[in-house]
């Protein structure tokens, strides 16, 4: 069973229609505490690299490299990413980040990216 892949904000409020929670940020975010935050599993193998994701930081303008550059480092991470995936017994996977830009964040390539590979 392939589960169904949402994308929402850490500062927004966690509920039980968020199924199973992943926090997608190599970083914690600033001013949630654990409890608020509500998490199940901090996926640091599913981030960005501190290298690629400071690279980005800089220069937001850069999407779409980043994108190309964030897709190659999943892809070679391929294996163990799919070994997290098919552990989680939840028909609803939310994908959870403190990213302002959810259309143009890492989160964006990464949903592509297992939408892709499931």
């Amino acid at each position: 069973m392939t589960p169904e892949l949402r994308v929402k904000r850490i500062y927004d409020e966690p509920s039980e229609d968020d199924g199973f929670r992943i926090l997608v940020d190599r970083l914690w975010p600033r001013g949630v505490s654990k409890e608020a935050a509500a998490i199940d599993l901090w996926a640091k193998e599913l981030t960005p690299s501190n290298e690629l994701r400071k690279w980005f930081h800089a220069e937001p303008s850069r999407h779409e490299e980043f994108a190309a550059r964030y897709m190659a480092e999943l892809d070679s991470r391929h294996a163990s990413i799919m070994k997290v995936m098919n552990a989680i017994d939840a028909s609803t996977v939310t994908l959870v980040t403190a990213t302002k830009d959810l259309e143009r964040g890492h989160t964006a390539t990464l949903v592509q990216f297992l939408c892709g590979a499931t």
